[in-house]
């Protein structure tokens, strides 16, 4: 079962200020909370290492597509499997739209349970946010790549599908050796999930979290023994007075 995350976010720099920063990949931890390291292999391929909430998780990406001041698209091909697109559009006043499509497969206990509770949508919402932040304090971008990627014609939005060479690759996505959880430990691993990615779009940190692996989850049984009813009947009484009204 895999997740989609749409988002998008409105930056006060021209089109071309705000992609050609968002083409220095390396300076993603700069602005992308839980990304460790992004290294790029060459002109189309990235390293990716990033962990939130005590799960690691390494990926290598291919851009298929990458056209300047309009979109970037991407598809993993080992490690973590996910997908997707970053366009940019001029709407005028020197002002870019940006949006982010997103597909992933959540994988172990704790990242699905995260799934649910949308740990990854607020964080590539925290994400955008930051990246706002980022550029207009800047003004200008740290730097630029005007290139052309899959010049032949546009991919669309890439999905799971197009990273299919990265499924069931467990080696490189996992969980850190601290982090996992099961039974009543999986609600812990939930609520530090939310809270670890909360603290990360704050300040960019990652809280670890120590769950002790315990065994399969399993639905609490809950056993009520039944009871019959009985039917009591109810007798009225008189009215029973004070003994100085008696006396009246």
């Amino acid at each position: 079962m895999t997740t989609k995350v749409e988002k998008s976010v409105m930056v006060n720099v021209p089109v071309s200020v705000a992609y050609n920063q968002w083409t220095q990949f390396e300076e993603f931890p700069h602005f992308m909370g839980g990304v460790k390291r992004v290294t790029q292999l060459s002109d189309d391929r990235l390293k990716w290492v990033a962990e939130i909430a005590g799960v690691k998780r390494e990926w290598e990406a291919r851009i298929l597509e990458q056209a300047a001041d309009r979109k970037v698209a991407w598809a993993a091909t080992e490690g973590a499997t996910n997908a997707g697109a970053v366009t940019f559009e001029d709407v005028g006043g020197g002002q870019t739209q940006v949006h982010l499509s997103l597909e992933y497969e959540p994988e172990g206990l704790v990242e699905k349970v995260g799934d649910k509770l949308h740990v990854v949508e607020k964080q590539a919402e925290g994400d955008l946010e930051r990246f706002k932040a980022f550029i207009e304090a800047e003004g200008y971008a740290t730097g630029a790549w005007r290139g052309t990627v899959g010049a032949g014609g546009g991919v669309g939005t890439p999905g799971v599908d197009d990273a299919a060479a990265s499924r069931g690759d467990k080696g490189k996505a996992g969980i850190s050796g601290t982090a996992a959880a099961a039974g009543l430990g999986v609600a812990a691993a939930a609520a530090a999930a939310v809270a670890g990615a909360t603290k990360a779009s704050s300040s960019d940190e990652v809280t670890e979290v120590d769950v002790a692996y315990v065994s399969e989850p399993t639905e609490p049984v809950v056993v009520v023994d039944e009871v019959e009813a009985v039917d009591v009947p109810i007798t009225q009484t008189e009215d029973v007075l004070p003994d100085d009204q008696s006396r009246l």
